[in-house]
């Protein structure tokens, strides 16, 4: 395709004017990235300055004292009322631990009125068989929900790729 000397000519005006933009848009964006530097240390330097010293006063003013009195009141608790509890049931377990062996050895049993000489027994009592009973059905319960929750069910999953949007 041949074009004629005149748009020839106002092409090449074109390219050049474009060429010039380009240029002059490099150099104002090269300029809009140094002011937007100094801004950038600017700010910095107002928040060290002006900003963290407040920020800090306030912690250490109102933040500070809450967290301590709740760590101390944490600390209290667990001091004075979940160890000695946790102390008391696990000392009783034992204790009951200890019985059961001795009822089961027929040996005589600590106790708090002296040692007891305890009858070994030969069968399994009443409570036994519904602690086992309950034991088993806790355990079917837990493995129920490890199924229903691990089972491969294609309604639950979500598709990978992303739905498009519908043709108008």
């Amino acid at each position: 395709m041949s074009l004629s000397r005149k748009r020839k000519k106002q092409l090449r005006r074109l390219q050049k004017d474009a060429t010039q933009l380009w240029e002059s848009q490099q150099v104002l964006v090269g300029h809009a990235a140094d002011v937007a530097r100094e801004a950038s240390h600017q700010l910095g330097n107002l928040g060290r300055e002006q900003v963290l010293p407040v920020v800090q006063d306030t912690y250490h003013r109102r933040v500070a004292p809450v967290v301590d009195r709740g760590v101390r009141i944490g600390k209290h608790v667990v001091d004075d009322k979940v160890v000695p509890i946790v102390g008391g049931v696990v000392g009783s377990a034992l204790t009951a631990w200890d019985v059961a062996n001795a009822k089961r050895l027929g040996v005589k049993a600590p106790s708090p009125r002296g040692n007891v000489l305890v009858k070994q027994k030969k069968s399994r009592g009443i409570g036994s068989i519904i602690a086992i009973v309950l034991g088993v059905a806790a355990a079917a319960g837990v493995l129920y929900a490890a199924w229903q929750t691990l089972r491969a069910d294609d309604e639950l999953w979500v598709a990978d790729d992303p739905l498009s949007a519908p043709d108008a």
